[in-house]
């Protein structure tokens, strides 16, 4: 599966396109950073990422999309444009009717350095070491956008195989709720007897 993680972010957007292997194996195929000048018009800003992200969907054709959700901070205008940059990339993917998962920061670092609450710079150095790169992507928003890609990819198989066994156990719940209620219904007709035959 090749995945494209993006880091949303108005001024930085990370991009980064990883490869997953038998097991755990994964590779790096590319990674960027967009950058939009803080001067230019919002539409403007945001035609820019988009042309882009149309740009790397377009050359790299990825499986999946995957993108950091968006969460509660303290900068409003802040969360606003990180907001509507994971619109737009959504939008890039739906065009293409490709699938797009939205994982929390907190989720990408447990995935790719076991611990929800590790650092930019604990991220970057796993990252790295995963991908057997021979310099830390630079900046962080690279990086992000790698260790986005890599959750997925060793994430997804195991929400996969959860939604299917939640199916199955919906299913049979379903099959066993029908076979109560026929049996009630059966005991309530032998007890009016009008399941006898005269």
């Amino acid at each position: 599966m090749r995945v494209l993680g993006v880091d949303p972010g108005l001024t930085r957007c990370g991009l980064g396109v990883v490869d997953g292997g038998l097991g755990r194996s994964v590779s790096c195929v590319a990674v960027d950073v967009v950058r939009t000048p803080v001067d230019a018009a919002l539409p403007r800003r945001l035609l820019q990422v988009s042309e882009a992200v149309d740009a790397w969907l377009d050359t790299h054709t990825p499986d999946v999309v995957a993108i950091e959700r968006v969460f509660s901070q303290h900068n409003v205008r802040t969360v606003m444009g990180t907001a509507q940059v994971s619109g737009v990339v959504a939008v890039c993917a739906a065009r293409r009717n490709l699938p797009v998962a939205f994982h929390t920061p907190s989720e990408v670092k447990a995935a790719v350095t076991g611990s929800g609450r590790a650092d930019k710079a604990q991220v970057t150095t796993m990252v790295t070491r995963l991908l057997r790169l021979a310099k830390a992507p630079s900046p962080a928003d690279a990086a992000d956008a790698l260790a986005l890609a890599i959750c997925h990819l060793w994430r997804e198989p195991m929400r996969a195989r959860l939604a299917e066994a939640e199916a199955k156990a919906a299913e049979l719940a379903r099959t066993h709720r029908a076979r109560l209620a026929e049996a009630a219904a059966r005991r309530r007709d032998d007890r009016t007897g009008t399941g006898l035959t005269s």
